[in-house]
């Protein structure tokens, strides 16, 4: 699959792809929702491997512009929508809602790129309204999965609760076997009794060359990507 990025704005990055590679240990059938799609990678990569009917969903105009691209180049018929998830009101609730959502503090060193602040901070989609929002839109037994901070776990497993998504797994990133973790990606569902599984930690890195795992997953994913102008390419 081959996927443009806006040169100047915010770029996927490695956090998407595990997200995926935890994602697709499964199997995804029926509406699928990526929240704060970007590009589109996430949920694209979804389409790519399963028989789904994908929504995207994203604050910014570039995004969605980006995403449609995306699809269309790799002959995919999907729904992107530019709008504010918290606000917008869909017509439809889902199978499944994934998502790599900006989940970095206010206090934390902003950058000056609005596209880039807006994807990485948390001020644009408040943890608790996210995961409000997701459990209203998900289908009785629906499953939400995403990827946060570390250091919001007790938050993020406080609110899952209040709205009741039962952690079904969780899997921590690790970027060397002798470093603490940094993020977590979580398997919650709807209306679920299951207990808790916590899987492997994934490390990124031995040494200064990335892990035999990462490797796998990257051949596995085998994802090609072009930085780009915006208005050098046509919709």
């Amino acid at each position: 699959m081959f996927i443009y990025q806006e040169k100047d704005g915010y770029c996927y990055n490695s956090d998407t792809l595990f997200l995926y590679d935890f994602i697709s240990k499964q199997s995804l059938k029926g509406d699928v929702l990526d929240i704060g799609c970007g590009c589109g990678i996430l949920g694209l990569l979804i389409k790519d491997k399963f028989l789904v009917d994908l929504t995207g969903i994203d604050i910014q105009k570039n995004n969605i512009f980006l995403s449609k691209i995306n699809a269309k180049n790799n002959h995919f018929k999907t729904n992107f929508i530019f709008d504010d998830f918290l606000e917008y009101n869909f017509d439809k609730k889902f199978d499944f809602i994934v998502s790599n959502p900006p989940f970095y503090r206010s206090e934390s060193q902003q950058s000056n790129n609005l596209s880039k602040k807006i994807s990485r901070f948390s001020d644009s989609m408040p943890l608790e309204k996210f995961i409000e929002k997701s459990n209203f839109l998900l289908k009785p037994r629906g499953k939400f999965i995403f990827c946060y901070d570390t250091s919001h776990v007790q938050d993020v497993l406080t609110n899952l609760d209040k709205y009741k998504l039962r952690v079904e797994k969780m899997r921590f990133i690790h970027p060397k076997k002798d470093k603490k973790a940094t993020v977590f990606m979580v398997e919650a569902r709807k209306n679920s009794k299951s207990l808790t599984e916590i899987l492997p930690p994934l490390i990124t890195h031995d040494g200064k060359d990335f892990s035999e795992e990462v490797q796998n997953i990257y051949k596995k994913i085998g994802l090609k990507s072009l930085k780009c102008e915006l208005g050098k390419l046509d919709e």
